[in-house]
């Protein structure tokens, strides 16, 4: 096996041919959650399958609203495969690289088995976090037609959460709560210090509309 920056450069031009975009899943995307990775890795870690990994778990990129999201991750496991081999992985490689795959996914509900498949679920869920995060969750909420917050109640004081109408709601509904949910030490750890930077913009945010921000909203939760 070439050593990784050559695979890495074989990867992503695999992905800039094949990859269907949208705002938050682009190149930039998985060059950043192979930077999340690294910084999650340890040396047991095999940085070989994290990598093809990284660079191909959104190689079938559905719409957050399609009704088939929750397959994605198994058809970018499925149509991985004939570039891992072509790229000179083992069977034992190819295999670990598709469970990662089909493991990171939110909607898919798998169990993420090994190391490999617990820091990509961790690395690319830390990209929806932080100064990016924010990018991300704005530009797809503005594709998909979503409205940036509520007028008449911002925070959801007394009506229900519902980030499929508001943006800010998916703050709430799912981002806030990612730390929570990390299967690392360190991927936790930097999901709070993202989270932090997250609950300031809020502050700032409601501070601009007018709108106090409810306690409830800028206590990131416990860890497990």
């Amino acid at each position: 096996m070439d050593g990784l920056a050559e695979l890495r450069d074989r990867l992503r031009a695999v992905v800039a041919q094949r990859m269907i975009t949208d705002p938050a899943h682009d190149l930039a995307h998985l060059d950043r959650v192979w930077v999340n990775a690294r910084a999650i890795a340890d040396a047991q870690t095999d940085r070989t399958v994290l990598l093809a990994a990284c660079y191909l778990h959104d190689l079938v990129n559905l719409p957050k609203n399609d009704p088939d999201r929750h397959l994605a991750s198994r058809r970018s496991a499925e149509e991985s495969e004939p570039v891992l081999r072509e790229l000179g992985l083992s069977d034992a490689q190819i295999a670990a690289t598709r469970h990662a795959i089909e493991a990171h996914s939110f909607s898919a509900n798998i169990p993420p088995e090994t190391p490999e498949a617990r820091i990509l679920r961790d690395a690319d869920r830390l990209d929806a976090l932080g100064a990016i995060g924010i990018a991300r969750n704005f530009s797809v909420s503005g594709a998909l037609g979503r409205t940036l917050y509520d007028p008449a109640d911002p925070f959801a004081s007394h009506r229900p959460l519902d980030d499929l109408h508001y943006s800010i709601d998916h703050w709430k509904v799912k981002l806030l709560a990612l730390p929570d949910d990390m299967l690392t030490q360190a991927g936790r750890q930097i999901a709070q210090q993202r989270v932090r930077r997250m609950i300031r913009f809020l502050t700032e945010f409601a501070e601009e509309i007018g709108s106090p921000l409810p306690d409830s909203w800028t206590r990131p939760n416990p860890t497990r």
